[in-house]
């Protein structure tokens, strides 16, 4: 299987018309469909049966998803190390890191709509950064309206609003986690002004005060859904690349390409296409698990 991330410079929105359409298709064969799997959920009922979750192998691979525990909140959905998932996820980021000319420091990670896997794919990027000993990453929440990154032990911590309308130091908003190289900063207290905070003159000075934390530091951003908000928009033109969340078999190509015009388009570096069915997937998953697991 090839395994890519398709390279998004010079956009060609085709491609991911295709993959859509492959998609719709192979839906229509099935003869039950599969639940949609919800990154962040509140009163999460454990499933015999986890959804599952995939990619395209036109774009990164086909990733398979993780039961959610039952518990009233789950703050944050990672693939086991040894995992399926996240060898995907750590073909993601090699793909980032050598397939393009320049390696982008920091990352949007946007989507259309909500509820396409984006905060998913944004938490798990972040960690498979972190796994390389020379590399860190450090993943923030700007998702002020609906964050969807929470540290249970950090719930009152002070976080990325804090930082941008109480003048909240960056050394309180910068949290170290349990995996060694990956700081968080969520998304702070509630604000009622999302859209100014994210476009102030401070978020600015954040993104270069991240930016010079030294060649091997990764920012990895979670933002808000690119139609309903203009959120996006404005952390499109801080950051060096983008990446697309595509939910296959929901979100419309109007929507994709009305998010596509809202963005700095020359900064989409790739697109991943969620919860595509391959007919292939479970044999690869399958040969993983018995060659990694003997």
């Amino acid at each position: 299987m090839r395994s890519a991330l398709c390279p998004m410079r010079g956009f060609v929105m085709s491609r991911v018309f295709r993959a859509l359409e492959k998609a719709e298709e192979e839906k229509k064969q099935k003869e039950k469909e599969k639940p949609s799997l919800k990154v962040f959920e509140e009163k999460t009922v454990l499933k015999k049966e986890a959804p599952t979750l995939k990619f395209p192998k036109e774009k990164i691979g086909e990733i398979k998803a993780l039961e959610l525990p039952s518990k009233e909140e789950v703050p944050v959905l990672i693939a086991p190390p040894d995992s399926f998932a996240a060898e995907e996820f750590r073909k993601l980021k090699t793909q980032i890191f050598q397939r393009l000319p320049n390696s982008p420091h920091s990352i949007l990670i946007a989507s259309a709509t909500p509820q396409e896997g984006k905060t998913m794919v944004a938490v798990n990027l972040a960690m498979a950064i972190s796994e390389e000993i020379h590399r860190k990453a450090i993943l923030i929440d700007a998702d002020l309206r609906k964050p969807g990154i929470h540290l249970e032990k950090n719930k009152s911590a002070k976080g990325l609003s804090n930082y941008l309308s109480d003048g909240a130091p960056l050394s309180e908003i910068l949290i170290n986690s349990e995996v060694e190289n990956l700081r968080i900063i969520t998304a702070g207290s509630p604000t009622r002004k999302p859209s100014e905070l994210i476009g102030s003159k401070r978020m600015g000075e954040l993104m270069k005060s991240l930016s010079e934390q030294g060649e091997n530091t990764y920012v990895i951003i979670d933002s808000s859904p690119i139609i309903s908000t203009t959120e996006p928009t404005l952390l499109s033109k801080m950051v060096d690349g983008i990446i697309l969340v595509v939910m296959a078999d929901r979100t419309p190509r109007e929507s994709i390409q009305r998010s596509i015009k809202s963005i700095d388009r020359q900064k989409v570096i790739g697109v991943v296409l969620n919860q595509i069915d391959l007919k292939r997937s479970s044999y690869y998953s399958k040969y993983y698990n018995k060659y990694y697991r003997k």
